[in-house]
């Protein structure tokens, strides 16, 4: 029966979902007689603060928002921001007959429904219904097919919060005390970070090698052709028998791990080169094989966000908004998944898509099933792939942008999951020869042939590493047999040197995170979307960096809560989570054992608990956060660089110091913020110490008296004068200091006290215009210009400042304003198209300075970088830089300027501005916090925000 003749016969049935855009979906199929409203995620939770926290309750509750004394019972409060929308939900409620809780179906959804039940307090009956793709079909199927709410996995999810909760809760305020403000530890976050500094640790310590090695092209003496080429390229695979080194030979620490490789350097191998000009060569051996390759499995949740991001560049936070979005709109399936089925309706959809659009030849005999690899796999699902009975091709969606891009991923591996294995040959040729000095040389080169591509027609995978070969790629032999003749056409010398382990990028975090068992699939993104707000890592292009913050925090975890950023530990509590979801252990033991330790008397009853040992490994953490006395924040914070230089991480940031700061010769520098921890070298240690810094002390200003300084601030150099004590500097007769900043043309170092005064002269006064209104020369921090009340025009140079005339100044303002330029200029140089915006790249002059665009995108060139010598590859990784740094910066600068200046922020700022001068950090930290501030209030509204703060 159909819902809508369901609701003929009367009544009014309010259907809750999570986000306003599925209701709107849902609503459409459901038709008269159902209201559907969202909850807009979360409705309840923990409370964010002892003042959320009822009165009732004392102590340790407040600060925890968990009792756990009693039980660990979790203190629940509707979100501020939440409460309308619970008295709308109770006044629909209030008019409905049924209530039908439509969250998703996973261990999230299941805890979302169990909070709407326990506040709107339904008095009518309640179903729980549950889909994972929203189709006409899907919605009335669930509707028609309700069931009750799973308790086993709302006591999982709440386990899991109560969990996360003591740790970030009880760790975090160590790291405020320790390390910084503002920071926070989380039971997967911090060895998320810990992964990264790791890598980070093996790059700074790791140590080149170098080593050489020969190519050489041989010919068949015949006429080739595409299919059967006249030469090969070959590489020396052996001298005498014995291996010659390649990269995977040496350590990190630039050492051979075996001897029994040949190690060739430059002068032997063009020795050897030289040796083998008139050599004679022959085919020495010939192996072929059958290569196959079968279709990778559909799509799950970590798949999808290592795809997207080696094809599209997307992070892993956006793949998920995106694929969100989609999932709402009703175009596939629901997106937090850990399974690789596909229905038997899908497998269906895909097989007949095969037929249609590759032909029956591509088509196996029986459909594909793929065998799920997540251990411990949450909860039952499909695959991703696109909703239906009938797939919509990606022509046929309507869909653009982003949301295209997804989808089409998503379609095109979910139909190659369904087609036949790829199939060829693979061929290794052995070449040998011997050099005039009597050495026996032999090379070696593979090949590939693919006489059906099979699924590769419509699919092939990506790869982490840039440089690996995919699995579409041919790579064709001549056709040549033991003993024939070659000759050397070309040996060349080839140099080569080991590199550093690469970095993680967020695809290749995910993998890791997964393969190590650690999290949860569903939350891998959210967890990178922390550790890059809270300044533990930044990117460079692709690559996630750590910053110096994020050493001195996994130091401090790793030295004094080694246990806790333990893998294998971390690993084995998410099996102890699962085994709680399964029934199989029970959460109150397991949390007083992790909280309170073994042998404590709240433990009283844990011998009914999880059991299996559990006790061997849980213990204590309120111990652990209880003696703080022995946690030295200097030495957690602090690194050897080399010839008696550290680098510190103190509370402004991360800075250089040679010495004790009482001694005779003392250096202290700071280090930007967006250095990379592996290129921070005794020689670039340095250079920063070298540089002028601190205050400069430039003289007396004789008429006022007031000493006046040079320094060095976060926009650049500038003067300013010292107000004697006792100068009020809050209230209405408060005197702020003057101060200018320096010319471009001026320094630190050579900056006088003339050019100090003349600078602090400004703004002058030019003179009035024919309506009395005043104008003004002043210099900011865009260059020279005037200003003539809210109109500004900008100056051609600094200069003009004390000498543009009152007569000038008019003429300027006669002139019609320029809006950006007069004329477009032409672009300084093309550097082709960008791989994730797909739109032309080109180099142009900007107002301050040349920078790169793709007519979305624009992003200066940095020191380093010129016209003359700037790369495509280079160009393209500026714009992935500033795409990933996202939009934060700007929506801070907002905030600030919309918000009214407060006394209590005032004074945080001017003791902000007198730390700068020793580091010149403070101020980024405070703009990342009003960022992250903004961004997590947008992420509170919104229903497809993160599901788990781990």
């Amino acid at each position: 029966m159909s819902p809508t003749s369901e609701t003929a016969h009367g009544g009014r049935r309010l259907v809750i979902v999570e986000s306003p855009a599925k209701a709107k979906t849902i609503k459409g199929y459901l038709g008269p007689g159902y209201v559907v409203e969202a909850s807009v995620g979360h409705i309840r939770d923990l409370p964010n603060g002892a003042a959320e926290v009822p009165e009732k309750y004392t102590g340790e509750v407040r600060r925890l928002g968990v009792d756990v004394e009693h039980d660990f019972q979790p203190i629940y409060v509707v979100n501020a921001d939440k409460r309308a929308q619970v008295r709308k939900l109770k006044e629909l409620l209030a008019e409905s007959d049924e209530l039908y809780l439509a969250t998703d179906e996973d261990r999230e959804g299941e805890a979302i429904a169990w909070h709407l039940q326990e506040v709107l307090k339904p008095k009518v009956p309640v179903h729980r219904m549950v889909f994972h793709e929203i189709t006409k079909d899907a919605i009335r199927a669930a509707v028609a097919n309700p069931r009750e709410l799973n308790t086993r996995m709302v006591d999982a999810q709440e386990t899991r919060r109560i969990l996360d909760r003591l740790y970030g809760y009880e760790v975090s305020p160590v790291l405020w005390k320790k390390v910084m403000r503002g920071l926070s530890a989380g039971r997967v976050q911090s060895v998320a970070t810990r992964l990264v500094v790791e890598r980070e640790r093996e790059r700074i310590a790791f140590r080149s090698a170098e080593y050489w090695d020969l190519t050489g092209t041989f010919s068949t003496g015949r006429a080739g052709d595409a299919s059967d080429p006249s030469s090969l390229v070959a590489r020396l695979n052996s001298v005498d028998g014995r291996r010659v080194a390649q990269g995977r030979d040496f350590g990190p620490d630039g050492r051979l791990k075996s001897d029994q490789v040949l190690h060739l350097d430059e002068a032997n191998a063009r020795a050897l080169a030289t040796a083998l000009e008139n050599a004679s060569f022959s085919v020495r051996s010939v192996e072929s094989k059958p290569y196959r390759r079968s279709p990778y499995a559909p799509f799950r949740t970590t798949t999808l966000q290592q795809e997207a991001s080696r094809k599209l560049g997307f992070g892993a936070k956006s793949t998920m908004q995106v694929a969100q979005k989609l999932y709402e709109n009703g175009f596939i399936t629901y997106m937090r998944t850990d399974s690789t089925t596909l229905s038997d309706t899908a497998v269906s959809a895909a097989r007949a898509q095969v037929t249609q659009l590759y032909g029956a030849g591509y088509l196996p005999d029986k459909p594909r099933t793929y065998a799920g690899k997540v251990k411990n796999a949450q909860e039952a699902h499909e695959a991703i792939r696109p909703s239906g009975d009938r797939f919509r091709t990606p022509a046929e969606t309507g869909l653009t942008g982003d949301q295209f891009k997804l989808y089409e991923l998503i379609w095109k591996r979910t139909v190659a999951s369904q087609m036949k294995d790829a199939v060829g040959n693979s061929v290794t040729v052995k070449i040998g020869g011997r050099s005039s000095d009597g050495r026996d040389a032999e090379f070696s080169a593979s090949g590939k042939t693919i006489t059906f591509h099979g699924f590769m027609k419509a699919y092939v995978e990506g790869a982490d590493d840039p440089n690996a070969e995919l699995d579409d790629r041919e790579r064709r032999l001549p056709q040549v047999a033991e003993g024939d003749a070659l000759s050397a056409e070309e040996i060349s010398v080839d140099g080569h040197a080991t590199k550093p382990p690469a970095r993680y990028t967020e695809a290749s975090l995910v993998k890791e995170l997964e393969e190590r068992e650690i999290g949860r699939p569903s939350t891998y993104a959210s967890i990178i979307g922390t550790i890059l707000d809270r300044g533990y890592v930044f990117k460079k292009g692709t690559a996630l960096v750590p910053s110096f913050l994020s050493f001195a925090v996994v130091n401090l975890l790793e030295t004094h809560f080694g246990r806790l950023v333990d893998y294998d530990f971390t690993a084995k509590m998410e099996d102890d989570l699962d085994r709680i979801a399964q029934g199989e252990a029970q959460a109150v033991p397991w949390l007083r054992r992790f909280y309170f330790g073994e042998g404590d008397d709240h433990n009283a009853g844990v011998a009914s608990g999880a059991g299996n040992g559990d006790g061997d490994h849980l213990g204590g953490l309120k111990e652990l956060v209880t003696d703080l006395g022995a946690i030295d924040a200097r030495e957690i914070s602090s690194f050897p660089v080399g010839d008696g230089i550290m680098l510190r991480v103190g509370r402004y940031g991360p800075y250089v110091e040679r010495g004790d700061k009482d001694e005779e010769g003392h250096q202290r520098a700071d280090v930007p913020e967006d250095l990379a921890p592996d290129e921070l070298t005794v020689e670039y240690a340095e250079e920063l110490l070298a540089k002028p810094s601190g205050d400069f002390e430039l003289g007396a200003d004789p008429e006022t008296g007031h000493q006046i300084v040079a320094k060095d601030g976060r926009y650049g150099p500038y003067v300013t004068e010292i107000l004697p004590d006792g100068t009020p500097k809050t209230g209405k007769n408060a005197v702020k200091p003057r101060t200018a900043s320096l010319f471009k043309s001026m320094s630190l170092d050579t900056v006088t006290l003339a050019d100090a005064l003349k600078l602090m002269s400004l703004p002058r006064v030019v003179g009035t215009d024919a309506e009395g209104v005043e104008i003004t020369a002043q210099n900011g921090r865009y260059g020279p210009y005037l200003k003539k009340g809210t109109d500004s025009r900008s100056l051609e140079n600094e200069d003009q400042l004390f000498n543009i005339t009152l007569e000038e100044a008019l003429a300027i303002y006669a002139q019609p304003k320029q809006r950006g330029r007069a004329a477009a200029k032409p672009p300084l140089k093309e550097l082709g198209t960008d791989p994730v915006s797909e739109r032309p790249v080109v180099v142009k002059d900007g107002r301050f300075g040349p920078y790169v665009t793709d007519g979305e995108t624009n992003a200066t060139l940095r020191t380093d970088d010129s016209v003359e010598t700037i790369t495509p590859e280079r160009g393209y990784e500026l714009l992935a830089d500033k795409r990933a740094k996202g939009p934060a910066k700007k929506t801070a600068k907002k905030a600030a300027k919309k918000a009214p200046a407060k006394k209590a922020p005032a004074k945080k700022a001017t003791t902000a501005k007198k730390a700068a001068a020793k580091t010149t950090t403070a101020k980024t930290a405070a703009k990342k916090t009003t960022a992250k501030k903004t961004a997590a209030k947008s992420s509170a509204s919104s229903a497809s925000s993160a599901k788990s703060d781990e």
